[in-house]
């Protein structure tokens, strides 16, 4: 609700400030006192563009403020915590323009740019001026109208949560999808890696102990000759090494009783011929077990080469990491198995998404089919009533081949300004005043359903008087039972159901013409009324009337 408006240096307005009642606000006044200026003032802090040819006075910036109250207005509140805005029942939106033309916003004192702005202001105020089409021409409008009015709401919650969740499912799908198709590009290189390092069956190491095997094998000769001639001399000489030490120990032995660390002496020297026994033993085995081998030797060769030029080719150096390549292929090649069960399961639960879906659409859609011909009989006797006669409305739901976020219909409000029963766009036939009480008579319909902002009209009763004024009037009266209505008007039937009245004058402050306002009481109001039946000198009965008509 638009609590308080305060307006200084725009245009011939000096300094204002407005506290609207949170019901019926109506303003009148001549043409020309500045009615249109007021607008063009909200207008900018609800985020239109602005120039210094506003400024009254070059020399001081153009202030305009808003204070609003959004107590249980969860989307705003959704808003301004998104946006790091000071969240509360109060917001005050202020717009300055400076003499070089600088402008800034500010919601609750905090910067914002003119794109946030907008965005807050459509939650705040619906501001209907002659020939402003955007809402009642947008799909996303007629379809929450028609569903509001179908009880579509909680449906179309259930609906868009089943929705959105096939999307997310579907691409995960096509994720899925997309990395099976990569995979398969490189499937069959892959096998083949696998199947090349499989054939060539290496062991852990393998390729490292191969080398020292070969090392081995090609110097056999050398080593053969080199261990017997060690063992020679260690068991096997004239004079062995073991044997001199067995001798040498039993000389020691024989003299134990002589010193007392002699005993000692001769176990060590006894451990060392047991061990230079077991060293030429293991030389035996060793010289035995080599054997120079040309076939062998061949094997091995070729062994390593094989290894050798795996290695290259996948860039590593050892046996190991050769394995660690075919375990990793053997991975890839198994994730190829898995996606295709991630998919097929993937795409059971996608389609079972889409038949929810599908079938949740389908319900709003009779829902809406169902709500459309009796709301376009309820919009076309109001239309009468406000002096649109001739006028026809219709609301058209058309199937759709796919799901869309609103489900699967193509809502379409459909005007004949003439009864030509030729019905086209509302924004194509629809003159400025008729789109204002077009959406008088549709707002009215649907008010508890939705959570309306405030609600403006600048001169709704363009081409209409008497008894279509009076029911405009009473319309918009019935409307600001729950919701907040500012309307500009000329009309007395609709300035009489106001429960504020707001009289713009010009005056002279200064050697200047500025525009001023104030609210009427109700003597006030009653002459205002009478003023606008019979002239600037109302006569008696202009004035009895318009006591009539305010105490109606």
């Amino acid at each position: 609700m638009l609590r308080k408006l305060q307006i200084q240096n725009y245009a011939i307005i000096d300094e204002l400030g407005i506290e609207f009642s949170g019901k019926l606000n109506i303003i009148t006044g001549e043409t020309g006192a500045g009615k249109s200026i007021l607008m063009g003032a909200l207008g900018l802090v609800l985020g239109e563009r602005a120039d210094t040819t506003v400024l009254q006075d070059k020399d001081r910036k153009c202030f305009v403020e808003a204070l609003f109250l959004a107590e249980g207005r969860e989307q705003i509140q959704a808003f301004l915590k998104e946006n790091d805005l000071d969240a509360g029942d109060e917001l005050v939106i202020r717009r300055e323009i400076a003499a070089n033309g600088k402008s800034r916003a500010f919601v609750n004192d905090t910067p914002v740019n003119l794109s946030q702005l907008r965005q807050l202001s459509l939650m705040l105020v619906d501001l209907h001026q002659q020939f402003d089409t955007l809402e009642l021409n947008s799909a996303g409008f007629q379809q929450e109208v028609l569903d509001a009015l179908a009880g579509n709401l909680p449906g179309i919650n259930e609906y868009r949560r089943a929705f959105q969740a096939w999307q997310q499912s579907q691409k995960e799908l096509e994720a899925l999808q997309q990395q099976q198709a990569a995979a398969n590009a490189a499937l069959d290189y892959n096998q083949f890696l696998f199947d090349e390092l499989e054939e060539a069956g290496f062991k852990e190491n393998e390729l490292e102990e191969l080398d020292a095997e070969l090392k081995l094998l090609s110097n056999a000769e050398n080593v053969k000759s080199q261990l017997g001639a060690i063992y020679y001399g260690l068991a096997e000489s004239d004079q062995p090494v073991v044997q001199q030490l067995k001798t040498l120990q039993h000389k020691l032995h024989a003299l134990d009783q002589y010193h007392a660390g002699i005993p000692e002496l001769a176990k060590r020297l006894q451990s060392a011929q047991v061990e230079l026994q077991d060293i030429a033993d293991e030389i035996e085995h060793i010289n035995n077990s080599v054997q120079y081998s040309a076939e062998r030797i061949q094997l091995v060769n070729d062994r390593i080469s094989l290894g050798y030029k795996l290695q290259k080719k996948h860039g590593v150096n050892s046996t190991n990491e050769l394995l660690q390549i075919k375990n990793d292929l053997q991975a890839k090649l198994n994730d190829i198995l898995n996606i295709g069960e991630a998919i097929a399961a993937r795409e059971k639960q996608t389609n079972a998404l889409w038949e929810q879906a599908t079938q949740l659409a389908k319900n709003l859609s009779a829902n809406r089919k169902k709500a459309a011909k009796p709301f376009a009989t309820n919009v076309n006797g109001l239309l009468a009533n406000v002096g649109m006669p001739n006028a026809r409305f219709k609301a058209e739901v058309t199937g759709l081949a796919d799901l869309s976020d609103s489900g699967s219909d193509k809502i379409e409000f459909l005007f004949d300004a003439n009864k030509s029963d030729r019905f086209e766009p509302i924004g194509k036939v629809a003159s400025g005043g008729e789109l204002s009480r077009l959406m008088l008579c549709i707002k009215s319909l649907v008010a508890r359903q939705l959570k309306l902002p405030t609600l403006i009209f600048d001169e709704i009763d363009t081409g209409i008087s008497g008894e279509a004024a009076r029911q405009v009037g009473t319309i918009m009266k019935d409307l600001a039972a729950s919701h907040q209505l500012i309307a500009i008007t000329h009309q007395p039937q609709i300035a009489a159901r106001a429960d504020a009245h707001y009289f713009v004058f010009k005056s002279i402050k200064n050697d200047k013409i500025v525009t001023s306002i104030r609210l009427l009481n109700n003597d006030e109001r009653i002459t205002a009324i009478a003023q606008m039946l019979s002239g600037e000198k109302p006569t008696a009965a202009a004035l009895q009337n318009a006591r009539e008509m305010v105490g109606n």
